[in-house]
């Protein structure tokens, strides 16, 4: 058999030819590719002109951004520092006026906030991002478990949060429920067989402020040595989140707090008195010694949320105090704002007390929240809620004196809180 052979030179040629063909065919592609980039990069840019046009006159201008990309593989990422982002494209991740379980101190847009922009805010932290919420991979996390919230009502503020967060996952009403019990207030998701509660414990031991309707008292008490009344409550509970920051805070400049030991059953009552910041320091000795003693390492996972700023006082960031909050509809946008009046150090101290329990094997993960909630001056109810007492001739003659700026209207910033808690729960 004769086997003909292309002359060296021929092949060469056809060689090259080919060659040529696979470049000039990835040229045309990496064209067409920086075409796309530059038509997306024009659509970015002409949405940031759009915005800035809208907001002129914002004392940083905001860029509506996209959904953001989850990037749970990132364990150095810090979520507690970054930016607020408007975003009227994945926000808000519910429907406020849709939420059946909506608490009426927080339905801003219900009663009559028209400005719209505070449910659009995006947190995003530098250089990475928080894991898209996701309802049912949370859902799917809660199934046959049991999360209850412990705290006062910006800890409530934070579980109406996130039950309207998935409950909007769950569109057959009949597999959604609500049920009060008393300082308990219970959801229960029944095809998951998943339990979101909640349980009124403002000062986490027990206190002359426990009853969920009836608290406000001239002087608080609080006792000592009891908190099993309490932790008998979440003592079988697969994910605990505490608060206790708000009714630490002296509402008056001579406000203390009285502290009792014993019992006047058994006859041996004494009451102290001493600085609200050596009471919160009781309560949080009386917890973490609870808490070494009873939970279960491999089960429990222990969480306790930080401070939430209130915006009470304008001069903060410029304005008057006589206004309060009322009418703010903008974030604060200078980075790394710290309220003078936010008290960082409340949770410096509950670190200290929780790291005591390290070496059993018990972590608590703080929910870093305070500095990103700072900045929020514009997301509280204010006059915007319902109101449970009448209103005098004189607070209607002056809307400031009487809103509301320590809650969070929903959807809003509690949002963000339990993004981080979701980050946790199901991506750490």
């Amino acid at each position: 058999m004769t086997v003909v052979h292309s002359p060296v030179g021929v092949r060469s040629i056809i060689t090259s030819l080919v060659a040529f063909f696979i470049l000039a065919s990835s040229i045309v592609f990496l064209l067409d590719r920086g075409q796309e980039e530059q038509v997306q990069m024009a659509v970015e840019h002409g949405r940031q002109e759009v915005q800035v046009k809208l907001e002129a006159g914002l004392q940083e201008p905001a860029i509506r951004g996209t959904a953001e990309e989850g990037d749970a593989s990132n364990e150095e990422c810090n979520w507690s520092r970054g930016r607020w982002v408007y975003d009227d494209v994945s926000r808000p991740l519910y429907n406020g006026l849709k939420c059946a379980f909506i608490f009426p101190e927080v339905a801003c847009d219900k009663y009559g906030r028209k400005d719209v922009m505070y449910q659009h805010w995006r947190w995003q932290p530098h250089g990475c991002d928080l894991p898209r919420f996701d309802g049912i991979k949370l859902l799917e996390k809660l199934r046959n478990k049991r999360l209850v919230f412990v705290g006062d009502s910006v800890n409530r503020n934070q579980w109406v949060s996130l039950v309207c967060m998935v409950e909007a996952s769950i569109p057959d009403d009949r597999l959604k429920i609500r049920i009060f019990n008393g300082s308990l207030i219970s959801f229960k998701a029944l095809e998951y067989n998943a339990t979101i509660d909640f349980y009124w414990s403002p000062l986490l031991v027990e206190s002359n402020s426990d009853n969920p309707i009836i608290h406000r008292v001239e002087y608080r008490i609080i006792r000592a040595d009891r908190i099993e009344k309490h932790a008998s409550v979440w003592r079988d509970a697969d994910i605990i989140v505490f608060n206790s920051y708000l009714w630490w805070r002296k509402q008056k400049d001579d406000m203390r707090m009285k502290v009792m030991y014993g019992s006047f059953e058994d006859g041996d009552a004494k009451l102290d008195e001493m600085e609200m910041v050596d009471g919160f320091e009781i309560a949080l000795k009386k917890l973490t010694e609870w808490l070494g003693e009873n939970i279960d390492k491999n089960r429990t996972r222990i969480f306790f949320a930080g401070s939430s700023p209130t915006h009470s006082w304008a001069s903060n960031w410029g304005g008057e105090d006589k206004n309060k909050c009322l009418n703010e509809t903008e974030p604060i946008y200078k980075t790394g704002y710290k309220a003078a009046t936010t008290d960082y150090s409340l949770m410096a101290t509950a670190k200290s007390y929780f790291r005591t329990l390290e070496p059993k094997g018990i972590h608590v993960q703080i929910l870093n929240i305070t500095e990103l909630s700072d900045y929020r001056k514009d997301g509280h109810p204010t006059v915007f809620r319902r109101q449970f007492v009448p209103l005098t001739k004189e607070q209607i003659a002056d809307p400031a004196s009487y809103a509301d700026c320590t809650h969070w209207c929903l959807p809003g910033v509690p949002d963000v809180w339990n993004e981080f808690l979701y980050g946790y729960l199901v991506h750490k």
